[in-house]
């Protein structure tokens, strides 16, 4: 794909098609990291959201079964002081 750097006010910038930004998920505003290879090739990775505890919390469904692994820990006897 061949993309051209375009005037945009006091900066450039290159536009992609809609089509290719639908197809791996990116939306406007979403932010991107642009790393320069050591033979100078530039590399465009999406760069990790960070969630607050709010949204992360709305994500979570509370009628969903606990995982067998925490179960154990919760099921585990206390060892040392820990007993309340």
């Amino acid at each position: 794909m061949d993309l051209v750097f375009k005037k945009l006010g006091n900066s450039s910038g290159l536009i992609f098609p809609d089509s290719f930004l639908r197809t791996h998920n990116i939306i406007a505003g979403q932010v991107m990291r642009l790393d320069v290879s050591a033979d100078g090739s530039f590399v465009l990775r999406r760069k990790a959201r960070r969630y607050s505890a709010k949204e992360l919390n709305e994500m979570c469904d509370l009628n969903a079964s606990m995982p067998p692994d925490l179960l154990g820990w919760d099921n585990a006897p206390p060892v040392g002081s820990e007993e309340l």
